[in-house]
């Protein structure tokens, strides 16, 4: 009997245990868990192993395009310093005048460009060969070449230059349409004389306008530091794609800020397309001009051009456009922007208000003229 009771007792614990290890086996297995051992690896033994850590890097977007962006070095004739009053003959015969020098006196200046055709057009700020005599292109592989100038866009802010070497190497333009803020950017170009550059950003803002650097604008922000001799430069995505030509910076030293901008590349490539096979711009115009509306959404006319597209389609001074194409008009520079981007002969509706009334207008676009006399765009400190 003292046997069966004791077996009865053994047993019942021999339950209970099972029990509790299947209930921790369950419920926490961490519990059951022995640390384990650090295993510390002798480098100089096992060998190098920085190259098995994955590694970030943009070396590879950069090869890609840095070869076709080149510097670009400008002479300038600066005024003749003289009084033009030295210039009579009568100051000739009572003075001993200082010899005039025709040429004047040359400043130079510096920028950046991208090869964009295998041709050797070359993509540049205006600003950059502004008014210069002399323009000469230092590739990276060492090699120079006067350049040419094939023809230039104030309105933009970008002129084509074109070179004549053999084997040169060349990028496209990618399409605009994919950038998004955020995107990792590299800025390529020749800051302050140094030499090729990378510096590295992101995208911070699209579509800036009414910024005063150009009529037309939409122009993509960039954190990426953009210096003096950075413009006409390249901006590149992380895939090695040039996504816009590096224009101004925001500072009031001349360094970059952290706000730099560029010129989109769907932009750029309209501009060079056209300047290679006009000669010249060609955007669409209606022979208005344009202020924003003090009341609702749209733009009041204040000017009508006599015989212009507008006014042959009866548009008067005090009309407020409020819609292109049915599709709302937000602001001066939305306006300026769709109707530039139709071609010569293309067929528009406009609908707004004059007074109290709903107004519907049928226009045929024309080429928008060259020198319009618009002001000249306040460039920025440090562009």
């Amino acid at each position: 009997m003292k046997m069966r009771r004791f077996m009865r007792f053994v047993l019942s614990y021999v339950l209970v245990g099972l029990f509790v290890a299947v209930a921790v086996i369950w419920l926490a297995p961490d519990l059951l868990e022995r640390e384990r051992p650090v295993v510390r690896v002798d480098q100089a033994a096992a060998g190098d192993t920085a190259s098995a850590r994955p590694r970030l890097s943009y070396a590879d977007a950069v090869a890609a395009v840095m070869p076709a962006v080149v510097n670009i070095y400008t002479s300038t004739a600066t005024a003749d310093p003289r009084n033009a009053l030295l210039d009579d003959p009568l100051f000739d015969q009572l003075f001993d005048a200082p010899p005039a020098t025709p040429e004047g006196d040359f400043e130079t200046s510096l920028g950046s460009g991208v090869i964009a055709s295998d041709a050797g057009h070359v993509l540049t700020s205006y600003h950059v060969i502004e008014g210069a005599r002399q323009i000469q292109v230092l590739l990276a592989d060492g090699r120079t070449a006067p350049a040419s100038i094939v023809g230039t866009d104030p309105e933009s802010d970008l002129a084509v230059l074109q070179i004549g070497l053999p084997e040169l190497p060349w990028v496209t333009l990618a399409d605009s349409e994919r950038n998004r803020v955020g995107d990792v950017v590299l800025a390529i170009g020749n800051p302050f004389g140094v030499g090729q550059t990378v510096t590295q950003g992101i995208v911070s803002a699209l579509g800036r306008s009414e910024l005063g650097l150009a009529t037309f604008e939409n122009f993509i922000q960039t954190d990426a530091a953009i210096n003096p001799g950075n413009s006409g430069g390249a901006l590149v995505n992380a895939s090695g794609e040039v996504i816009g030509i590096n224009t101004a910076v925001f500072s009031q030293s001349g360094a970059s800020t952290g706000i730099g901008f560029a010129v989109p590349a769907d932009l750029a490539r309209a501009v060079l397309t056209d300047i290679i096979e006009h000669g010249r711009v060609i955007r669409g115009w209606i022979g208005v001009r344009i202020q924003s509306a003090s009341g609702p959404a749209g733009v009041e006319v204040v000017g009508v051009l006599p015989g212009g597209p507008a006014d042959q389609a009866g548009l008067q001074t005090n009309d407020v456009i409020t819609h292109l194409d049915a599709r709302p008009v937000s602001s001066v520079r939305a306006l300026l922007n769709r109707i530039s981007d139709r071609r010569p002969g293309d067929g528009l509706g406009l609908q707004g208000r004059r007074g109290q009334s709903i107004e519907r207008w049928q226009l045929t676009v024309a080429e928008r003229p060259a020198n319009l006399g618009q002001p000249a765009p306040q460039s920025p400190p440090g562009r």
